[in-house]
């Protein structure tokens, strides 16, 4: 950490109970450093105001879903899944863009928007392997993690693109049809050479739920494999956040609300809870758009409920926890 100091900082450091420890634009020195280690301040969270990233994450993200377009693509004429060229070319890039330090940026860089369906699998990849950080996983385990996330909609290479890009709702023929995109996907993968089994089950396990009422065989609970919960979790923040043909993306704070109460279906509660309060954490410090337009900066989380904190605007203080009809619309990047 000695290479730290003199460094100015971007962002306010703050502790795991939402507390300013220093604040930003701080000259970090030799008592700032100690503090960071006793408040357990975990250091790929600081931003530095003379921090130069070449080339930067978008520029990455942008790169990388190219290469996997052109790699996913050469399944249709070899009728073979090029996994070692994306074991190579795209899972240490995705694991690259997945330490990036200021996630709101990181959730940016690979919102869907033009091409979705290829910027959906990369975001996968990065969020499926940021939560895997988040759960104290290996690094072994995080290089089979990016991988199957990133393989994990593969089936879909076999659904007809006009039903994939629809603009409006599926018919029961055509939904029925797109969820054949998981059995597609492990029957494509059990035939490839390399893909262990941690991989095929994320793609035929990662639209199954808790409560048995996913698809395609109804697991519940502990007979669905852990990576593919992960996945799953990374699949709606990446889906719900990103604008798609048939809908806009949601506001922040309607998908941290609806994943919390099981609105897109009964996710892994722990899983959940590890990505939200991570997410939420970070955002102390950070500019953000309220429902009714206003902008404000997040100074405080409530600690009984992180997901209400103290907004201030100007010289104003907003008690989000006391406003039920105000939300957080979006954070700023």
């Amino acid at each position: 950490m000695d290479n730290y100091l003199g460094r100015t900082i971007k962002n306010d450091l703050i502790n795991a109970y939402g507390v300013t420890v220093i604040p930003a634009k701080s000259k970090l020195n030799a008592e700032h450093l100690e503090l960071i280690r006793k408040q357990r301040i975990d250091v790929l969270d600081i931003i530095f105001v003379d921090e130069q990233q070449a080339p930067s994450y978008r520029q990455m993200a942008n790169s990388v879903v190219d290469s996997s377009k052109e790699l996913f693509e050469s399944y249709r004429i070899s009728r073979k899944i090029p996994l070692a060229d994306i074991r190579k070319d795209v899972v240490p890039v995705i694991q690259e863009i997945s330490r990036n330090p200021d996630i709101f940026a990181l959730f940016s860089s690979v919102q869907g928007k033009d091409d979705y369906t290829y910027q959906h699998n990369v975001g996968v990849g990065v969020l499926s392997t940021l939560i895997g950080r988040w759960l104290n996983m290996s690094e072994a385990e995080l290089s089979v993690l990016s991988l199957a996330a990133t393989l994990h909609d593969i089936g879909k290479l076999k659904i007809p693109v006009e039903i994939l890009n629809k603009p409006g709702k599926l018919t029961d023929e055509e939904f029925s049809l797109v969820k054949k995109h998981t059995i597609y996907g492990y029957e494509m993968l059990k035939e490839t050479t390399g893909a262990n089994s941690r991989i095929t089950l994320a793609a035929l396990q990662h639209h199954e739920r808790n409560d048995g009422k996913g698809y395609p065989l109804g697991l519940k609970d502990e007979q669905i494999d852990s990576y593919s919960k992960i996945i799953a979790v990374a699949d709606i923040f990446h889906a719900m956040s990103s604008k798609r043909p048939y809908h806009e993306a949601m506001p922040f704070h309607v998908i941290v609300d609806q994943m919390r109460r099981g609105s897109f279906g009964a996710l892994d509660p722990h899983i959940v809870s590890v990505f939200l309060e991570n997410i939420v954490k970070r955002t102390v410090g950070r500019e953000v758009v309220l429902t009714d337009g206003r902008v404000g900066e997040i100074v405080y989380l409530n600690p009984h409920d992180i997901e209400t904190p103290l907004i201030r605007i100007n010289d104003e203080y907003i008690d989000l926890s006391k406003i039920k009809e105000l939300n957080i619309r979006e954070i700023s990047i």
